[in-house]
């Protein structure tokens, strides 16, 4: 983590971390410049990350009842930049007009306002999202199953959940993020889909939409995150 002071705190509760095995050519056109996939023995991975944010705020400040918590929808893929592993987002859903502005002005973020619900039932978290502008919408439920865990050193789950970075595109720079929060606890999900346009607005040629390869459910972390800086071509 960087030597500076973190930015902003967070707590992302209640995930469902879904995941589909993709054919790397098809995510190779959203990836910038300066990026290279990170593959898992040879194969790509995108997700699509239902979760909430709750009490975001600068580091310093309180959290804004009706403002600093909010559902979010994220799709991820995963990067590397000078053998850094990462995160790149194709795009961040969130019922948050500040965060949607605020994240694109600092961060270059691509975030997109939508209307959007979690529900929490027992071990089932149900999620809709729809964005005002186009539509494109998201509709199903994650129940996890088994114990919880942490990720095995070298497994597929440590290399879709243990990412402490992300890069992003700000202002013509290639730019990194660091986040630092404890090592996943979580389970094995079961997911539902009944929509997901969302994904289908992307030409990644998924075989299914409504079947991700890989699920995991988790109750959440509290996160630090520091500000962009730009990093060495």
């Amino acid at each position: 983590m960087p030597q500076r002071p973190h930015s902003f705190v967070q707590q992302w509760r209640h995930l469902s971390l879904l995941h589909w095995e993709i054919d790397p050519t098809q995510l190779i056109p959203y990836i910038p410049d300066g990026l290279e996939l990170d593959l898992f023995q040879d194969k790509a991975y995108f997700s699509i990350i239902p979760f909430m944010m709750v009490g975001v705020r600068p580091r310093l400040a309180l959290s804004i009842p009706g403002i600093s918590t909010f559902p979010e929808f994220n799709i991820r893929t995963y990067v590397r930049h000078a053998g850094k592993a990462g995160v790149f987002f194709l795009t961040l859903d969130a019922q948050s007009r500040i965060s949607c502005m605020f994240a694109q002005y600092l961060y270059g973020l691509p975030y997109r306002y939508a209307k959007g619900k979690l529900d929490i039932h027992g071990s089932t978290y149900s999620w809709m999202s729809k964005r005002v502008k186009g539509g494109q919408e998201i509709i199903g439920s994650c129940i996890g199953t088994g114990d919880t865990m942490l990720a095995k050193p070298g497994s597929l789950d440590e290399f879709l959940l243990e990412r402490y970075c992300l890069y992003t595109f700000h202002n013509n720079n290639l730019c990194i993020a660091y986040i630092h929060h404890n090592p996943w606890i979580f389970r094995k999900g079961k997911a539902d889909f009944i929509s997901n346009t969302l994904t289908e607005s992307y030409d990644l040629a998924i075989s299914d939409p409504l079947k991700p390869d890989l699920a995991h459910v988790s109750e959440g972390v509290l996160v630090h995150t520091w500000s962009i800086e730009e990093v060495d071509e």
